[in-house]
């Protein structure tokens, strides 16, 4: 019997790759690299664990993908889904009607998307009523561009089209999320962007910091960015800033203090709208239920996927505010977007369950008082490895830079690595091999292990990456790559 045939109750782990190279078209893979491996199969998972199907076991300090914000082997999950899947497991939300879960949980959503200051027109009443519901974070990025344009024409004002991101951001791969994005190496394929989609500089101290800036002069330098690029398009034509909370998938790229306060300053100055994507920070990440209210910005629109159903069935939205609901339903008449599964009433139901038992094991106050700070004084003891050029963490995301040499750069700063020499990816090689799920984003390695992480799961974690820098710095070292410690 060919792998092509097999049964896959009784596959092992290369009749499994084979069958995955034969049929298995991965996101962002090099498939004909990865047929010459052979993809590592995951089994099962317990806990911040998860183990291939050769038996090795690995922390996943990734979450999945940003995802698994209650871990592994949560049942009531599961409970949730049969029960839902048993009574209706699916009806659409289109010709008038709607299900107990997805009314549910939009009420639920509303009640945990707090108000953060004033509304811009002076009333106590800003905030979020509404939500638009989708699949993905992708989807839901695709749905603020419907919405955003959709508002400025029914605000009369039809040419507001131009909507602002900024470089290295990542809000999807559909072609008006990875034009929102600020991928290069995305927009190379696709012709991307899509018309009327630009971009701004990101606010990482790190790489883009003068010379004797402070981060609170650099925060905001870079979000001035912002007000350059409206100026430079014309105020008239800018319909919407669109960012992350801390940028994800560009590599844990934390903005100073004084970056979300100015940008609020600008949007509500030149009366563009704000979006906030927190597909990877909503959902207790960064110690609250949306990032907003920890940097006190007061978005329009906030995107959620992935963690609020800790990734065990796909479900996104946007939680839509109330200049622009009131705008859609009062003057807008029938919205003509929307996707067969918005409002799915299993992934509802799991939804649901899923922040009953974040708020049962308080799970954002968690991260706020206990495991985020300690995490933070965790990771700063990193700092002092010979291959760390910087450790920075916010709540329960951390990032650190590989560099060749911490002063030997331009002007006394850090020189990094020749990104042809992919330190990054033999760092996360070591990782693998040593029990260790870390991302890497160029030289960038970065972390957001689940919510559930105690304090003695953290030592585990930097002592695993510690280990793994060792060993990395071992082998650039015996490849001549870095210089050897001083005798």
């Amino acid at each position: 019997m060919t792998a092509t045939q097999a049964s896959p109750q009784t596959l092992d782990t290369r009749a499994l790759q084979a069958l995955d190279s034969a049929h298995f078209l991965h996101p962002f893979t090099d498939h004909a690299d990865l047929a010459s491996r052979g993809a590592r199969v995951i089994d099962r998972a317990e806990g911040v664990y998860v183990w291939d199907t050769d038996g090795h076991r690995l922390f996943d300090a990734m979450s999945g993908l940003w995802c698994v914000n209650a871990g592994y082997g949560r049942r009531e999950l599961a409970d949730a889904a049969h029960a839902q899947m048993m009574k209706l497991p699916f009806y659409n939300s289109f010709f008038q009607t709607t299900n107990e879960p997805a009314v549910r949980l939009a009420a639920r959503l509303a009640s945990l998307a707090p108000a953060v200051g004033p509304g811009t027109d002076g009333s106590p009443g800003w905030g979020f009523s509404h939500v638009f519901y989708s699949s993905s974070g992708s989807e839901s990025n695709d749905s603020n561009v419907r919405m955003v344009r959709r508002y400025w024409d029914l605000q009369g004002q039809p040419q507001r089209k131009v909507i602002i991101s900024r470089h290295n951001a990542y809000h999807g791969s559909t072609m008006a999320g990875a034009s929102l994005g600020g991928m290069s190496g995305m927009h190379a394929q696709g012709d991307l962007p899509i018309p009327n989609i630009t971009h701004i500089g990101q606010p990482y101290f790190f790489e883009e910091g003068l010379p004797g800036e402070t981060p609170a002069e650099f925060g905001l330098r870079a979000a001035r960015w912002l007000e350059e690029k409206i100026l430079a398009i014309g105020p008239e034509r800018v319909a919407a800033f669109i960012a992350e909370p801390v940028q994800g998938a560009g590599g844990v790229i934390i903005p100073p203090d004084t970056y979300w306060p100015e940008i609020q300053r600008i949007v509500d100055q030149y009366g563009i709208l704000l979006v906030s994507d927190e597909v990877i920070c909503a959902f207790g990440r960064l110690g609250h239920w949306f990032a907003y209210e920890k940097f006190g910005y007061r978005p329009d629109l906030v995107t959620f996927a992935k963690a609020v159903t800790s990734g065990y069935i796909p479900l996104g939205g946007v939680m839509v505010g109330g200049r622009v609901a009131r705008t859609l339903i009062e003057q807008g008449g029938e919205f003509n977007h929307g996707y067969t599964y918005s409002g799915h009433p299993v992934a509802c139901a799991v939804a649901l369950a899923n922040l009953d038992l974040m708020a049962r094991e308080n799970l954002p106050g968690r991260v706020k008082n206990d495991t985020g700070p300690y995490l933070a004084q965790a990771y700063a003891q990193l700092a002092d490895h010979p291959l760390v050029g910087t450790a920075e963490t916010c709540g329960l995301v951390a990032g650190l830079v590989l560099v060749k040499n911490k002063t030997g750069g331009p002007g006394g700063r850090p020189q990094r690595f020749d990104p042809a020499l992919a330190v990054g990816m033999r760092c996360r090689a070591h990782c693998f091999a040593n029990g260790l799920i870390m991302r890497a984003v160029g030289d960038r390695m970065i972390v957001a292990p689940p919510l559930i992480v105690t304090r003695a799961d953290i030592d585990e974690l930097v002592a695993l990456i510690r280990k793994v820098l060792d060993l990395t710095l071992a082998d650039l070292r015996g490849a001549g790559l870095m210089d050897a410690p001083a005798a």
